[in-house]
């Protein structure tokens, strides 16, 4: 079996394809650097460029299934060029492999996209699932639907759609999890604003474990990829600090201070999203991370 995957180089991608190896997948990645080109027996590197639409047609052979991880990072000043890049980074990269597969012979059957737990509505007692209709409207919800909108173009040609709307992802090598931990490990930490916000979160093991089963499984459709147990923040702070052996005293960070910081950008860190991952686990996936101590526990020591 062999997959083309994009975002290959990033937080997420780096992880799917040192572990699809050991279930006998074969990658290739698309790069927008030619010197990140490799070529190995099970590892091949195509370039492009959304740009220019230039695309080296010749990374779908062999290909069954495609996994699209690539966009550009949310956690960045929200400036309105980079609002602009934030869209088009996964939605014209979609595109592009829409028309690739349209105009070049394949034998793709299916599209795994990343999505994000943003599209659903910000709330303090609403409890999401797969099928919730409350969704959000602010800037991350309008960007998640566009990023699902071109997903869903896949199914046009007859390709299974899977959609993986994934909450805070929790690993070593990046992610909010070591920007929280930093200030912590100083024994400064402190909760976001009121506090009270739900975060659902995944440890990053699980994550990729999901994504395998979604190409292994055809999965089609949307999927949550959270584990089953969301925390508040100021419990997602104090957890922190307790496997860190960190005093927690401090005063919350006041919302006017982080939004006068780091602008609209801020928002990411206020939105409150209480998802289940109902219809994962209704495929038959378990989660080896279901409460939030012992991925701490795994990631932080």
């Amino acid at each position: 079996m062999k997959v083309l995957v994009t975002g290959a180089t990033g937080l997420i991608g780096r992880q799917l394809c040192a572990r699809l190896a050991s279930h006998q997948i074969d990658v290739n990645y698309l790069t927008t650097k030619k010197a990140e080109i490799r070529n190995e027996p099970h590892y091949k590197g195509f370039f492009w460029n959304l740009e220019n639409e230039i695309i080296d047609e010749k990374c779908l052979e062999g290909v069954t299934a495609i996994v699209h991880l690539a966009g550009a990072n949310i956690s960045k000043r929200w400036t309105r060029d980079y609002k602009k890049e934030i869209v088009e980074s996964r939605v014209l990269s979609a595109n592009l492999l829409l028309k690739l597969l349209k105009e070049n012979p394949n034998e793709v059957k299916q599209f795994v996209s990343a999505s994000a737990i943003g599209i659903y509505e910000d709330s303090l007692s609403i409890y999401h699932n797969e099928e919730s209709k409350d969704l959000e409207a602010s800037f991350i919800g309008c960007v998640v639907k566009k990023w699902e909108a071109a997903a869903d173009r896949f199914s046009a040609i007859g390709l299974k759609v899977a959609k993986i709307r994934t909450g805070l992802v929790l690993a070593r090598e990046g992610g909010m999890l070591q920007e929280v931990a930093k200030p912590v490990k100083f024994g400064f930490g402190a909760a976001f604003g009121s506090g009270k916000q739900w975060q659902s979160w995944i440890h990053i093991d699980d994550l990729v474990k999901m994504y395998i089963a979604a190409i292994e499984e055809s999965w089609e459709g949307v999927f949550n990829a959270v584990a089953p147990h969301p925390v508040s923040n100021e419990d997602f702070v104090k957890l922190t600090a307790k496997v860190l052996g960190k005093p927690f005293f401090l005063p919350n960070l006041p919302e006017w201070l982080l939004k006068l910081m780091l602008g609209e950008m801020s928002t990411l860190l206020f939105l409150s999203q209480k998802v289940r991952p109902e219809r994962t686990n209704n495929q038959g996936f378990r989660f080896h991370y279901e409460h939030l101590e012992p991925a701490l526990e795994n990631l932080l020591k």
